[in-house]
């Protein structure tokens, strides 16, 4: 009985072959892929939601600073106009004291680009670049479904979707003036 007990454990002490460690291995980089590719996935999403998030926050500055001026910035005024008061094109005779954003900055999108935004000082549009933070492209961010960024005045692919979205931004608006 000894002699089968020093052989088993003589064989239990050799370890484990090349290929078991090779198997086993490839066995948990195929699980780590898929693992890692999960995480990636839940982060884009994560983003993606903030983006959405800060663009309805944006969205409530800037009809506060209509509410007070009776015009939204225009594109040239930008959003810098929530943190400074404008001093070019029309006059905001009651601009709020400290601006209408905390901390004086105008937040980037979730992958550290600057919001896009548009207006005629009547209708807004503001817009993230998505995740390849290419403006014009499929996976844009907009504060309207349907609206994309039109990349410095030039046409893009759904821009003609975008009129419905202002008016209907333009008549949430009017509804609290």
């Amino acid at each position: 009985m000894n002699r089968l007990f020093l052989k088993t454990s003589v064989r239990n002490n050799q370890g484990f072959s090349l290929i078991e460690i090779l198997v086993a291995l490839t066995l948990l980089a195929i699980a780590g892929t898929f693992v890692a590719g999960k995480i990636f996935e839940s982060l884009e999403e994560g983003k993606t939601n903030a983006a959405k998030i800060q663009l309805q926050a944006l969205e409530g500055r800037l009809k506060e600073f209509r509410r007070h001026c009776n015009f939204y910035p225009t594109t040239d005024q930008g959003l810098e106009a929530l943190i400074n008061k404008p001093s070019g094109g029309r006059e905001c005779k009651r601009y709020l004291s400290g601006g209408y954003l905390e901390g004086g900055e105008v937040p980037l999108d979730p992958w550290d680009q600057p919001y896009i935004y548009e207006s005629d000082g009547k209708k807004i549009n503001i817009s993230s670049g998505g995740p390849d933070e290419t403006p014009g492209t499929e996976d844009d961010i907009s504060l309207h479904e349907g609206t994309k960024p039109s990349g410095g005045g030039t046409e893009t692919e759904g821009a003609g979707e975008e009129a419905p979205a202002q008016e209907n931004t333009e008549a949430a608006s009017e509804g609290e003036g």
